[in-house]
């Protein structure tokens, strides 16, 4: 397939008059200062495509269900139980056709690559599947369908909150153990074998969700994959791990893990500056979610703060 763009956003900065081949999906040459020839497609300006880092495809179903006109009472913690009880409705097949609407519109709005915060795991009660591994199989048929590159990100979430708290019914979905998570994990890993351009992370759900114990074992089970996991995304949240061990989600994961470049701590919203100095220094990713943070009443991450210290952000 040929191309010709007047503009085009390359690795060295802007080109004009840009002929470009595609083979299989990829650039194969790139020619700046040429002409078209009359087999190309011809466009005005050509960019890269960015990866979509955080997605809960099961979600989109749910838009608009949980808001609430006007003064009410609803907040982030009232959209969360609604979303446990939308989740128990949700079957293989909906979710898969949920997730393939979902990605044909991130590929519309100009995402090549989606990374799918997978933790909607068992069955409405429960229990697990015959074949563990089938909704991340799901996933996967809907990046097939839709053509989006995936990063499958599987969930390890094991408590309902700070200091090892039971999991509420709600959140029976997504429960797991650290060995049944391990053959889910490996599983998942096999249903990408058969996907083109696919990999695999893993995303300990949050703070509140794992002990420290089960943390330590996943940053070993992850290895050089991508490690993703929500913090501090709420005051409430921010307030309840100082109760539970006497300093912020931030402040404490940097103390007791070994935060690096393949972790994206999702959110990240409210952060000190010596939070914000750390993370940046440690190399991971802020993943930055700027519509749910907007509809959730999360608050404003300071990205002016973070770029200057030297710190990458994704959205």
């Amino acid at each position: 397939m040929e191309l010709f763009a007047e503009q085009v956003l390359t690795s060295d900065g802007w080109q004009k008059n840009v002929s470009l081949n595609v083979e299989g999906g990829r650039f194969t040459s790139v020619h700046p200062a040429t002409k078209p020839s009359p087999l190309a497609e011809r466009h005005a300006i050509l960019i890269p495509a960015i990866s979509n880092l955080h997605s809960h495809a099961f979600q989109r179903a749910m838009a608009g269900r949980t808001e609430r006109r006007g003064p009410s009472s609803d907040s982030f913690w009232t959209w969360r139980e609604e979303m446990y009880r939308f989740a128990l409705s949700m079957s293989p097949d909906d979710v898969e056709a949920v997730a393939t609407l979902l990605y044909v519109e991130m590929l519309e709005a100009g995402f090549c690559r989606v990374g799918e915060f997978h933790y909607l795991h068992h069955a409405p009660d429960g229990s697990a599947y015959a074949n563990l591994a089938e909704m991340a199989e799901r996933i996967a048929a809907a990046s097939a369908s839709s053509g989006i590159s995936l990063t499958l990100l599987p969930v390890f979430y094991a408590h309902s909150s700070f200091g090892s708290a039971a999991p509420n019914a709600g959140q029976r979905r997504f429960i797991n153990g650290l060995e049944q998570f391990e053959r889910l994990l490996n599983q998942s890993a096999q249903t990408l074998n058969q996907l083109a351009h696919a990999n695999i992370g893993i995303a300990p759900h949050s703070l509140r969700a794992v002990t420290p114990d089960e943390l330590a074992s996943l940053v070993t089970m992850a290895g050089e994959r991508p490690f993703h996991i929500h913090i501090a995304e709420q005051l409430k949240e921010v307030e309840d791990c100082v109760s539970w061990v006497g300093a912020r989600p931030v402040e404490w994961l940097l103390s007791h893990a070994e935060v690096r470049q393949n972790w994206c701590l999702i959110h990240a919203t409210h952060m000190t500056d010596a939070e914000y100095a750390g993370v940046a220094k440690s190399g991971a990713v802020v993943g930055l979610c700027p519509l749910t943070e907007s509809n959730l009443g999360d608050g404003i991450f300071d990205g002016e703060r973070f770029q200057n210290q030297g710190g990458t952000f994704g959205v």
